[in-house]
C-alpha cells in the first residue's frame, strides 16, 4: 500500500470548510451527505485551507466547490480532470480534489479522465455516480443499466454500460475505490484514504438521485438487505459477507464462487479468499461483480499500489535540463534563430 502523508494536525474544523452559500441540490439528494463527509474529513488532513483546490465540470455534483470553503473552478463540461492537471503542475502543493459525475467524466469527459488516472498525478477524483443525468432532467447515462427505461430511451437503453471501477483499472491506475452516499463513515475513511494515496485516487460513490432514479441502490442502503448485496473489503482479509459473515467468495479453478459457511460442510474459513489490494486480477474480478446480479457489490478499497508521480518525473526532467543547458530566457529564445524585421 502507499506511503502515507505527513499529518499534522491544525486548528480547523467542519465549519470552517462550511462556505455562506445556499447549498442547491434537491431534497434528499445523496450529494449532502457526501458533501458533509468532505467538510469532517479536511479537517483532520494537516492541509491549510488555502491548500485545497476542488474543481468540478458540470452536473449536479459539479456545484461543490460553491460550497467548500477552500479555492475552486468551477469549470466547463467534461474538463475538469485537463484544467486539474494545469493546476496541479503549476503548483505540486496543492491537495487538488475533482469532483465530477458520471456523465461529465465518462462521457463528454471520459478521454481526460483516463489520462489523468495513467498520468498519475497526485489528484483525487471523486466520481458521483447516480447512473442518470440528473442536471438535465433524466436522460440515460454512461453508467445506466442495459434496458434502462428514461426520457431519452422510452424503450429501454440499448448500450451497454460504462463499470467506472474496471475503467479505472483498464487505465492503469493506482488507486481504486467504491463507497455510498448513506454510509458516512464508510465515506470518510475512504476520502481520507484517497488523500493519503501518493497518486491518482479514483473513488466511485454511489449516489442516489431521488428525483430522476431514486432507488437505484436500494438493494445496497435497504438494511434488511444490504449485509447480503455489499463486501466491505479490508486488506489482507477473507471476503466475508452476509447479515452473520457466513457467505463468502472462494476461487474455484480462477471461477469466483460464493460458499456458505454455515450450510457448506466441506468448505471453511481457510477457503474464503484474502482481498489483496495490490494484485489487479483480483481487484478486476471484485470490479467485475459491479452489474452481475449473482455476486455482492464491493465497496471499499478494491486496488491501491505504488508508481511514479508525474509531477515529480516531470520537475527531475525540468531539473535536469537547466543542469545541462542552464536556466532559460524567453526573450532570448524569441531573439534567436532565424528572425527579420517588417518594416
Amino acid at each position: 500500500m502507499s506511503d502515507i502523508k505527513t499529518i499534522k494536525p491544525l486548528d480547523l474544523s467542519r465549519m470552517d470548510f462550511v462556505t455562506d452559500q445556499t447549498v442547491k441540490w434537491c431534497p434528499g439528494c445523496g450529494d449532502y451527505s457526501i458533501l458533509k463527509q468532505a467538510q469532517r474529513v479536511l479537517p483532520d488532513l494537516g492541509v491549510p485551507r488555502e491548500n485545497f483546490l476542488f474543481i468540478s465540470g458540470i452536473g449536479c455534483s459539479s456545484r461543490f466547490p460553491y460550497y467548500m470553503n477552500t479555492y475552486g473552478f468551477h469549470t466547463i463540461h467534461g474538463r475538469a480532470a485537463a484544467i486539474a492537471s494545469g493546476a496541479k503542475l503549476a503548483n505540486p502543493k496543492l491537495s487538488v480534489w475533482v469532483v465530477t459525475g458520471d456523465g461529465d467524466a465518462l462521457s463528454i469527459g471520459g478521454n481526460h479522465t483516463i489520462h489523468l488516472l495513467r498520468r498519475n498525478l497526485d489528484i483525487n477524483i471523486l466520481l458521483f455516480n447516480n447512473r442518470i443525468y440528473g442536471l438535465t432532467k433524466g436522460q440515460y447515462s454512461p453508467t445506466s443499466e442495459l434496458g434502462k427505461v428514461t426520457k431519452s430511451t422510452p424503450m429501454g437503453s440499448l448500450d451497454r454500460p460504462f463499470n467506472p471501477t474496471s475503467l479505472a483499472l483498464g487505465s492503469q491506475a493506482t488507486f481504486v475505490a467504491r463507497t455510498i452516499d448513506r454510509n458516512p463513515k464508510h465515506i470518510q475513511s475512504i476520502l481520507k484514504s484517497a488523500y493519503e494515496h501518493k497518486g491518482t485516487s479514483f473513488v466511485e460513490i454511489y449516489q442516489n438521485c431521488n428525483i430522476f432514479n431514486d432507488g437505484a441502490y436500494e438493494n445496497l442502503t435497504n438494511k434488511a438487505m444490504a449485509s447480503d448485496n455489499i463486501i466491505e473489503l479490508e486488506h489482507g482479509q477473507p471476503m466475508l459477507f452476509g447479515k452473520n459473515h457466513n457467505f463468502g467468495i472462494h476461487l474455484d479453478s480462477n471461477i469466483p464462487k460464493i460458499i456458505d459457511l454455515d450450510k457448506d460442510d466441506n468448505v471453511s474459513i481457510d477457503d474464503v479468499l484474502i482481498h489483496d489490494a495490490k494484485d489487479i486480477v483480483i481487484a478486476s474480478m471484485l470490479s467485475a461483480f459491479t452489474y452481475d446480479e449473482h455476486f455482492p457489490t464491493p465497496i471499499g478499497i478494491i486496488y491501491a499500489v505504488d508508481a511514479p508521480i508525474y509531477e515529480v518525473l516531470l520537475q527531475d526532467q525540468i531539473n535536469l535540463a537547466i543542469e545541462k543547458q542552464g536556466k532559460g530566457d524567453i526573450e532570448a529564445l524569441l531573439n534567436s534563430g532565424n528572425t527579420w524585421e517588417v518594416k
